[in-house]
């Protein structure tokens, strides 16, 4: 007994890459600084303007609604992003009288598919990549086009399934009336960020580790508001509130799941699971399988357990495994609600809108973008690995 659980510690503690405090670290840092943004109103304004642009037409306003979304997704966090535009997309779709549904959906669809594109999109990302020491700049070439590819066929898909919608015309709608509170912090948001996701993308040449980038970038953040508050004479409210609004509720769930596959590893599972998988055609299998899997468990138990499942796949392969893996983790939340915890609190708003979007039109809508916008992003990866 005491060996199992010296054994369970020493891996929880661990001072390799994949170490769960490590990769909190940079999830949450990296939440931190999206948010910031968003206290001070950077996305409400961004979202005024992108659905006040549409005019009249409801196909201008998804295309816009879809550019606006992917752009601010690869560099920010995708959760942020459509809890800040879902208020507004139905604030506006009652005043202009047309159903929401078709906008809400582009919303997420996109956000979790541009989620993909860098190691820091998402903390499946970080996990699955950091399992096989993928730094920021290899996941990014790796990554850019398969993501850019199931970008595509979403893009053509949502189309697709909410044609009828998008031809209509509508009146021009009402949206809450956004601002940028300080100008100031808003451009000290915006440097930290843009310097933090560069930092990240040489941190591997530097021999620095991503977590210290990111828990460095919010401390020299926090400090700036501190010092900016002190000199107006008034609280640091904007990065108090960020502290508050990050995702804490991640580390207890995130700690849990580690720890419950490594007493599965401790037993073998992840080894009978690979036999199961079998080998060949690894970046398709892999894909498919997590893409269903993380509906069954979601998506960041699922992440923990293949990381450690793809510990078994040949070394030429495991590259294109884990990636296909990441692949799965971030489209596999179009199918259920369960398979993201952005799914369950993206229906959780909804309901507080009055709105109805269940597990059926889960399935329906995400079922035709998802698996196809999955496949066209193996095909790719699998040319690429």
């Amino acid at each position: 007994m005491q060996m199992f659980l010296r054994y369970v510690l020493n891996s929880v503690f661990s001072p390799g890459a994949v170490n769960p405090i490590k990769i909190l670290g940079l999830f949450i840092s990296m939440t931190v600084l999206s948010v910031f943004l968003d206290e001070l109103g950077f996305f409400k304004v961004l979202a005024n303007a992108a659905l006040k642009k549409a005019g009249q037409s409801r196909k201008k306003l998804f295309y816009l609604l879809y550019t606006t979304v992917s752009v601010l997704t690869v560099f920010t966090s995708n959760d942020i992003i459509v809890l800040t535009f879902t208020p507004f997309i139905c604030y506006f779709s009652s005043s202009a009288k047309i159903n929401p549904i078709p906008y809400l959906f582009t919303v997420f669809v996109a956000a979790n598919t541009w989620s993909m594109a860098l190691i820091i999109g998402n903390p499946t990302n970080i996990y699955l990549a950091s399992s096989l020491g993928i730094d920021f700049f290899v996941y990014l070439r790796t990554m850019i086009l398969p993501t850019a590819a199931a970008g595509l066929a979403s893009f053509i898909l949502l189309q697709f399934c909410f044609e009828n919608e998008f031809k209509q015309k509508m009146s021009v709608g009402i949206t809450p009336a956004g601002h940028i509170t300080s100008p100031f912090l808003l451009i000290v948001g915006i440097l930290h960020l843009a310097l933090c996701t560069l930092a990240l993308s040489v941190s591997s040449f530097l021999g620095v580790e991503m977590w210290q980038v990111s828990v460095l970038c919010v401390l020299s953040l926090a400090l700036w508001n501190m010092l900016y508050a002190a000199i107006k004479k008034r609280y640091p409210s904007e990065f108090i509130r960020c502290i508050k609004r990050a995702p804490w509720n991640l580390v207890p769930f995130l700690l849990l799941m580690f720890v419950i596959v490594v007493v599965l590893e401790y037993f073998k599972l992840p080894s009978f699971l690979y036999s199961l998988i079998g080998k060949g055609a690894e970046v398709f299998k892999y894909g498919v399988v997590s893409f269903f899997a993380c509906n069954l468990m979601n998506n960041i138990p699922m992440s923990v357990l293949f990381s450690a499942v793809t510990q078994n796949v040949p070394q030429a392969q495991r590259v294109g495994a884990v990636l296909a893996v990441t692949a799965g983790s971030n489209l596999g939340a179009f199918l259920t609600p369960f398979g993201a915890l952005a799914g369950l609190m993206w229906q959780k708003i909804l309901r507080g809108q009055g709105l109805s979007f269940g597990w059926r039109d889960f399935v329906r809508y995400g079922g035709r973008i998802g698996l196809p916008s999955l496949v066209a992003a193996l095909v790719v990866l699998n040319f690429l690995v």
